[in-house]
C-alpha cells in the first residue's frame, strides 16, 4: 500500500512539473563548455530588483547569438564571488561578465582570468585596476545630476539633503555622487547627513531614517541611492506620517517606485534601459570570446589604465513623464503602475 502511495505521489509531481512555465533564463552550471561560446556570467546578488530583468535578456540575447551562459551569484559575499570567478577559470569559459561586490577586491582574480586569454567584461559597476576588456554602464554621474535636478527644480536654494547611498565599495555610488553634489553646489544645498548602506541593504535605510528622524524631518529632501532605499527610506517616513512632505529620490525605475510617484510619496526615479545594456553587453562578450576586440568605445581610467568603455543614457522620470518613459517604453505596464489608484 505504501508503495502504491508513494508512486501515485511520484506521478502527481510529475504531472504539476510538466505544467509549470517554462523559466524566463537558461541557467547552466556545466563543468566543461556545452556548445559554442560559454560566457560565466556572476552578479553581486539579486537583492536589487533590476538584477533578474538584466540576468533575463542577458542570457536569451546570448542565446540567439549561439553561447551559453553559467549564471552564478554571490550572495553579496565577495570571497564567494571571487570563487565563481576562479571556477570560471578552471572551466576555461570563453569570457567573464561581472557585476561586481566589491570595486577593488576583484581586481587581482579578473587579470588572473585575463592571464589564461579569458576577456572580462565588467557590467554596470567597474572593478578598479583589473584592466578589463570592457567597462559597460549607464552614465552614473548623470544619474546622479538627474535627481539632482528634480531636487533643485523643487527646493529653493540652500535647501537641506540628506543622503542616503548605497556602499562605499561600489564604484558607481562615487560617480553618482560626484554628479548629484555637483548640481547641489550650484544651488547652495545644505547636505546635513550622509549615509552608506552596505551591501545595499534596504533596511538599513529604514533604520538611518528612524535612528535619525528628528534632523531628517526638518530637511527638505532625502537621496536615496537607488529604489529600494527610497522605499525602505519612505516606509519609515510614513509611519510618523511623513511621506510625501520630504523629497525622496531613486533610481532603477523599480514597479514600486513608479506606483509611489503617482502616489506622491517619491518624487524622482532615473530610468535605465537595461534591456539596451544587456543585450549590448551580450553582444560585446560574443564578440570578445570570439577573438574580437571593441574598437568602437570611449575610453575611462580604472586607476591604472584606460579600458574600453560604454555609457547609455538614463532618463529621470517624475509624474509628469512617467507614462512616456515607462509605460510607453513597455518597461512596466499600465495597470501595474496604477493599480493602487481608486
Amino acid at each position: 500500500m505504501i508503495k502504491k502511495v508513494i508512486a501515485v505521489l511520484m506521478v502527481f509531481t510529475l504531472l504539476l512539473c510538466s505544467g509549470c512555465k517554462t523559466p524566463e533564463y537558461k541557467e547552466v552550471t556545466p563543468t566543461t563548455k556545452v556548445s559554442g561560446y560559454m560566457i560565466g556570467l556572476s552578479f553581486d546578488s539579486f537583492v536589487i530588483e533590476r538584477w533578474t530583468r538584466d540576468r533575463n535578456v542577458f542570457v536569451s540575447e546570448a542565446s540567439k547569438l549561439g553561447a551559453d551562459v553559467n549564471v552564478q551569484s554571490a550572495g553579496g559575499d565577495v570571497k564567494t564571488q571571487i570563487d565563481q570567478i576562479k571556477h570560471f577559470i578552471e572551466i576555461e569559459v570563453d569570457a567573464i561578465v561581472i557585476i561586481t561586490a566589491d570595486a577593488l577586491e576583484l581586481a587581482d582574480v579578473l587579470k588572473e582570468a585575463k592571464s589564461k586569454g579569458i576577456p572580462v567584461i565588467c557590467y554596470d559597476r567597474l572593478v578598479m585596476n583589473a584592466d578589463a576588456d570592457l567597462y559597460i554602464s549607464f552614465d552614473n554621474e548623470m544619474v546622479g545630476k538627474e535627481m539632482a535636478n528634480a531636487i533643485c527644480s523643487n527646493v529653493q536654494d540652500g535647501g537641506t539633503i540628506v543622503e542616503i547611498m548605497g556602499p562605499e565599495s561600489d564604484y558607481n555610488v562615487a560617480q553618482v555622487m560626484r554628479g548629484f553634489d555637483s548640481i547641489c553646489e550650484e544651488h547652495g544645498m545644505n547636505i546635513t547627513l550622509k549615509y552608506n548602506c552596505d551591501n545595499w541593504r534596504p533596511e538599513l535605510a529604514y533604520d538611518f531614517v528612524n535612528d535619525n528622524f528628528e534632523e531628517i524631518s526638518q530637511a527638505d529632501a532625502i537621496m536615496c541611492g537607488n529604489d529600494a532605499l527610497a522605499g525602505e527610506a519612505i516606509h519609515a517616513l510614513a509611519e510618523r506620517g511623513f511621506a510625501g512632505r520630504i523629497y525622496v529620490t531613486g533610481q532603477d525605475a523599480d514597479l514600486e517606485a513608479c506606483q509611489r510617484l503617482v502616489e506622491g510619496t517619491q518624487l524622482v526615479t532615473v530610468y535605465k534601459p537595461v534591456e539596451k545594456l544587456a543585450v549590448l553587453a551580450a553582444e560585446c562578450a560574443v564578440k570578445l570570446a570570439s577573438g574580437d576586440s571593441i574598437s568602437d568605445a570611449d575610453r575611462f581610467f580604472d586607476g591604472t589604465q584606460d579600458i574600453p568603455y560604454i555609457a547609455i543614457e538614463p532618463y529621470g522620470v517624475t509624474i509628469d513623464n512617467l507614462d512616456n518613459v515607462i509605460i510607453d517604453s513597455g518597461f512596466h505596464l499600465r495597470e501595474e503602475i496604477y493599480m493602487n489608484e481608486s
